[in-house]
């Protein structure tokens, strides 16, 4: 299989005439035909488009920008032009009038779209197996899940078929598929990437953003596409360069550590358990203070729930066809009755009370850390037979410790921690402060120095 590097790398050699960006797609074209029948990751494969865009890059007189002739692939939830945007489903038919505004800036920055890439329905479950496609496979055992919803997206970039790829995130979906991947994936601050044409995703709580097999990679895709339009509801703060941030230093930082999930009833695995504490003993011997939480972080179901409802209807609503939606997916749509204009606005007024309430902890820390799920990658076939009640229960051990930070907005990114004894990999949860990506991702970058990390899954 020929190689297929990085973001970095791929920009780097496209830059210095080593590679061209025709020979970059193609590298991935090759892979994805050699792994992709076994993963299942790619909904679609733009193979003659990539290559039409990727002679019209090596054409060009100038570089359009940081990702000229980077290879990326796309999520099924957002818009590429002429492409039916699914979100996992088979209730939508008409092809995209143009690119959402994520898709739009990476080409802009001069990055070539080579597919679009598998999600649960709606990307309702933390686990990448819907009816439309069938299931997504952990490309480090294919006997086990990538997680989700941007299990496509993982699975595509941990197996080396592309070099980067977007996700969202509304629960955990770019974090959770990370730590069963291998990969560094930062949930941002809300609002800090535009979810145009539509006005948000799931409301306060869903975040788009790049997977991918390095800190580096990730921040060159971030400042490359981060920034809003009018039409956006949610923004973020300012904050400087990404690329600068993951190239410096995180000084001396404070940081607290917990391994109590904020989902009563759950407990974390053994291994993740020991993920938090060898990475706190990393982190001392690198020079930081890090200190066991003193208190519980808040429980975010209050504020979760209904926005987790609402969105589920809001998407459902404009699909084309309701009743080719997944049955579990119209079951929750009816339970979700409730949910009207003025319950949700008072669940996103709880929000602002649980944020506050979790953003206390940064008075005394600069960062948090946390396992990044409590359980262990599930096998293949965790939503069989699942109704909406029981898919969510199934679900509530990997969102046990990121759904809290969706409610308050915070940047929390998965990082590897190399593999476990069953082969699979492990990973750790970092939490900034409010509109703090930055020193994440340095923190981020030290520790992938000091514990460097296989960077694509091994072939089975």
């Amino acid at each position: 299989m020929t190689n297929v590097w990085g973001v970095a790398d791929t920009a780097d050699r496209i830059r210095d005439g080593q590679l061209t960006a025709v020979q970059a797609v193609e590298a991935c074209l090759d892979a994805i035909g050699s792994r992709d029948p076994e993963l299942n990751a790619f909904s679609v494969v733009l193979a003659d488009r990539a290559r039409a865009e990727a002679a019209e890059r090596d054409a060009a007189e100038e570089p359009l920008g940081p990702l000229h002739g980077v290879p990326v692939a796309i999520k099924e939830e957002n818009d590429v032009e002429g492409c039916v945007t699914t979100f996992g489903g088979e209730a939508n038919s008409t092809p995209a009038a143009a690119d959402s505004e994520v898709v739009r800036r990476l080409r802009a920055a001069g990055a070539v779209i080579v597919g679009k890439t598998s999600m649960p329905e709606f990307g309702a479950w933390p686990y990448t197996e819907p009816r439309s496609l069938g299931p997504t496979h952990n490309p480090w055992d294919p006997a086990y899940s990538p997680g989700g919803s941007s299990g496509g997206t993982a699975a595509a970039v941990a197996a080396g078929m592309i070099p980067a790829g977007i996700g969202g995130d509304g629960g955990g979906s770019i974090r959770i598929p990370s730590s069963f991947c291998g990969l560094f994936g930062l949930k941002p601050q809300v609002g800090r990437v535009s979810t145009a044409p539509n006005p948000h995703l799931w409301w306060a709580l869903g975040t788009v953003g790049p997977l991918t097999r390095t800190v580096l990679d990730s921040a060159i895709v971030y400042d490359a596409i981060r920034g809003n339009l009018e039409s956006d509801r949610f923004r973020a703060g300012e904050t400087g360069s990404f690329v600068e941030a993951a190239t410096r230093e995180p000084g001396r930082l404070r940081i607290g550590w917990t391994v109590k999930p904020t989902s009563r009833g759950v407990r974390p695995h053994p291994l993740h358990v020991q993920a938090v504490e060898d990475t706190v003993r990393l982190l001392r011997d690198l020079g930081h203070d890090v200190r066991e939480l003193d208190t519980r972080l808040p429980d975010p179901t209050v504020a979760f729930v209904p926005q987790f409802f609402a969105g589920i209807r809001t998407e459902a609503d404009a699909v084309e066809d309701y009743r080719r939606l997944e049955p579990s997916i119209r079951q929750a749509y009816r339970l979700g009755f409730w949910v009207r204009p003025g319950v949700l606005e008072w669940a996103l007024r709880q929000g602002t009370k649980v944020s506050a309430k979790a953003n206390r902890l940064f008075d005394r820390y600069d960062v948090l850390l946390t396992p990044a799920t409590a359980n262990r990658p599930p096998k293949v076939g965790v939503l069989e037979g699942a109704n909406a009640l029981t898919a969510a229960l199934r679900s509530t051990p990997a969102i046990a410790y990121t759904a809290v930070w969706n409610v308050t907005g915070n940047p929390a990114a998965a990082v590897p921690c190399g593999l476990a004894p069953d082969g699979l990999p492990l990973s750790v949860q970092l939490v900034g402060r409010l509109d703090d990506e930055p020193t994440l991702l340095s923190l981020s970058a030290q520790l992938e120095a000091a514990r460097p990390w296989p960077l694509v899954a091994r072939a089975s």
